[in-house]
């Protein structure tokens, strides 16, 4: 076979130099045809509409042509030639065929539609179907959209660690690293592990959030962000939880709590905006086969402004609407936590767009949110979404060193892990504020698919760590 550089089938599709001779490599989507002309559905992935090949039968050995089968790779050249059919105005006429890779009748994605569910039990090949691939291209974008917004503002990108010894949700829920045989600890007589000789000498955890350690690069650097692997060992079998995700958590020295608004509302506003410039192929694919609101949702949420609305004023809607007759799952009450219920009844149902939420109770938020005067609640702001609820959560810091240290001590949180970050409030204190997005629930929103596990490659949930 004539070596001819290879052309991407998304660049191809483009062009209308019919005539030329193309290379082109992918794998087989379906092939179909009569006793004289057969044509081929190729994909490589680079986009999501195939190429067709058109093949005359009488040009090709029967033994070859049995190998081309749903899911065999193949290189083909041929002439690049203005396609008669509707869809896409550039086809190829085959003059070679080579077989990279044949691909037996055991393969599963034949093709039949596939649930999602059985797609998750073959997560090694569902990148290959429609669906994953239009996924996973929309996954990159969204990592390009977002490094590309914070360099464009000139925030800087921070590596936090992945292992860390500090809880910084006091959470609990996190998965330890050891090197120690777990058949045989050392205890000493309270039955407390002894961790001496552990690689790292002391107890040590994978992370659940970066922010404690992008405060202080935030109060030397101005304004940084973090995009990476967080961790989170909760029982959580949901639509929306995964024991493994990735999040990007700004944090910004001089801040206060409406620049954190304003910010977290441009950035993904920015995000949806990239997603429907870049992606509108794969956007217009999930809109049509999985949820047929989708491409009029992401451009509603452009349009307005999101409502900022005090926690307090948020549960009077919700008292209110329980008075009327509307039944939650979950009770209402001035303190509560609220449920993905109640956040999405405010944003679907009342206000028919995303809310920023502000001003929580400080029972139910962390140690170092900024406390508001009125000594009850606290300076945080959660963005709720359509379909998803809290998609951001962020707060001003506390910056001030006697009201941190005061707030860690009644909540019990071990100061021998906090001295570093106690010191910033020491050492040239200054306001700031920071938000954390879950990229996974961003994803949730871009594509609409309606679970979390399928908008990451490889899942970890609970039971689950499979491939």
């Amino acid at each position: 076979m004539e070596k001819i550089s290879r052309t991407k089938i998304v660049d191809l599709l483009k062009r209308e130099d019919f005539g030329a001779t193309v290379n082109v490599k992918g794998w087989v989507r379906t092939r179909r045809g009569s006793k004289q002309v057969n044509f081929i559905a190729l994909n490589d992935g680079s986009t999501i509409n195939n190429v067709q090949v058109v093949v005359d039968l009488a040009s090709f050995s029967e033994d070859l042509l049995k190998d081309v089968t749903t899911g065999a790779c193949v290189s083909i050249n041929g002439i690049l030639t203005e396609s008669v059919g509707s869809g896409q105005k550039a086809e190829i006429q085959a003059s070679d065929i080579e077989l990279l890779g044949a691909c037996d009748n055991t393969y599963p994605l034949q093709k039949k539609g596939h649930t999602l569910e059985f797609l998750r039990e073959i997560a090694h090949l569902r990148p290959r179907t429609n669906t994953f691939g239009a996924v996973f291209r929309i996954r990159h974008n969204m990592a390009m959209a977002i490094h590309t917004y914070f360099h464009q503002k000139g925030f800087f990108y921070f590596h936090t660690p992945i292992i860390t010894a500090s809880d910084c949700e006091g959470a609990g829920q996190m998965f330890q690293v050891t090197t120690k045989n777990l058949y045989d600890l050392k205890k000493d007589e309270t039955g407390s592990i002894i961790y001496d000789d552990d690689f790292f000498g002391k107890q040590a955890s994978l992370t659940v959030s970066g922010q404690l350690e992008g405060e202080l690069a935030a109060t030397a650097l101005g304004a940084i962000y973090t995009f990476g692997p967080t961790f989170r060992a909760e029982n959580s079998n949901t639509p929306r939880h995964l024991a493994e995700f990735w999040m990007i958590e700004p944090e910004v020295a001089f801040n206060d709590i409406t620049d954190n608004m304003d910010l977290a509302e441009d950035f993904i506003k920015y995000c949806v905006r990239w997603a429907l410039d870049n992606c509108s192929d794969d956007i217009k694919f999930l809109n049509d086969m999985f949820d047929k609101g989708l491409i009029e949702r992401l451009q509603s949420v452009l349009k307005e402004s999101f409502v900022r609305l005090p926690y307090t004023e948020g549960i009077n809607i919700l008292e209110a609407a329980v008075a009327n007759g509307r039944k939650f799952e979950f009770p209402v009450y001035w303190g509560v936590d609220l449920a993905s219920e109640h956040e999405r009844y405010l944003v679907e149902e009342h206000f028919k767009r995303p809310v920023i939420l502000t001003d929580y109770p400080k029972e139910i938020k962390a140690f170092y949110m900024k406390q508001n005067e009125d000594g009850k609640t606290v300076r945080a702001m959660d963005v709720l979404f359509p379909k998803i609820g809290e998609i951001i959560g962020g707060s001003e810091r506390e910056s001030d060193y006697d009201k941190l240290a005061k707030r860690i001590e009644e909540l019990q949180i071990p100061s021998k892990d906090m001295w570093w970050y106690l010191d910033t409030r020491k050492f040239g204190t200054c306001p700031h504020a920071g938000f954390g997005l879950g990229f996974e629930r961003l994803l949730l929103f871009v594509t609409g698919m309606a679970n979390i596990r399928d908008v990451i490659p490889f899942p970890r949930t609970p039971r689950n760590a499979d491939f």
